[in-house]
């Protein structure tokens, strides 16, 4: 006859295991103030809670491929244990079964062996060295310390680029011009193109040394653009582009 405690554990673990395979673990009294816990053979692809005062835990027989990490911690009176005949896969998953194997070898019936991958295959669990996860170790304290530096290099880019935009928006640019220059002609007003340039050079051999050359070399040279255009053009520069040009 189970204790009122004992039944209401089986109810709740009864009620854990359904949902993942249809049948409830069996719960029995140990005296004297002991629990066995069978869910063996009940095709179990993981693990219900399970109660603190556990002894006995029967977990032989099913599709177990790991066990959570810290899952066995607060079992403290646990005495006996069975894991064997599970499909575990030995990846980094395995590691706190491995590590919790190797501290409580003295209550564990019988060794489970890995069944996965094909290197570790039909190995003991606690038998795996340090070594085999040493990659696991390395892929993520790698994967953290270049998420963290990838996330802080993008943060830094996007201030960097916020600041010089605003910084373009706020400066201005003052131009100064000495009184003596009061009077050139904008040369950047010309028309300065490779073919313009080409007719300069082609009109300037044809005419022969006799001809009136200055007279023509002069209407070429002649600027395209008149300079009461100047104004307009400095008016655009400081309103559109925040660049101001004064003499001095």
């Amino acid at each position: 006859m189970l204790s009122g405690l004992s039944l209401a554990v089986f109810l709740f673990l009864a009620t854990s295991s359904a949902l993942t395979t249809g049948q409830p673990c069996l719960c029995s009294a140990l005296p004297p103030a002991g629990l066995q816990v069978n869910c063996s053979t009940l095709n179990l692809i993981e693990l219900p809670h399970l109660p603190s005062d556990t002894t006995e835990l029967h977990l032989q027989d099913n599709r177990l491929t790991s066990v959570s990490p810290g899952l066995f911690d607060r079992l403290v009176g646990l005495k006996k244990v069975s894991l064997s005949g599970n499909p575990f896969h030995c990846d980094c998953r395995i590691r706190y079964l491995r590590n919790w194997l190797l501290k409580n070898r003295a209550i564990v019936s019988k060794e489970p062996t890995c069944a996965s991958p094909s290197s570790v295959a039909h190995k003991a669990i606690a038998e795996l060295r340090d070594d085999y996860f040493s990659s696991c170790a390395r892929a993520r304290c790698t994967d953290g310390t270049y998420n963290t530096t990838m996330g802080v290099m993008l943060c830094c880019i996007i201030v960097l680029l916020l600041w010089s935009l605003r910084l373009a928006k706020t400066s201005t640019f003052t131009l100064c011009l000495d009184e003596r220059h009061s009077g050139f002609e904008a040369d950047s007003l010309r028309s300065l193109k490779p073919k313009h340039r080409r007719r300069l050079h082609t009109a300037l051999s044809e005419v022969s040394p006799d001809s009136d050359s200055v007279t023509c070399t002069e209407d070429l040279e002649k600027p395209i653009t008149n300079m009461e255009l100047l104004p307009q053009v400095l008016d655009v520069l400081h309103k559109k582009h925040n660049i101001k040009i004064k003499a001095t």
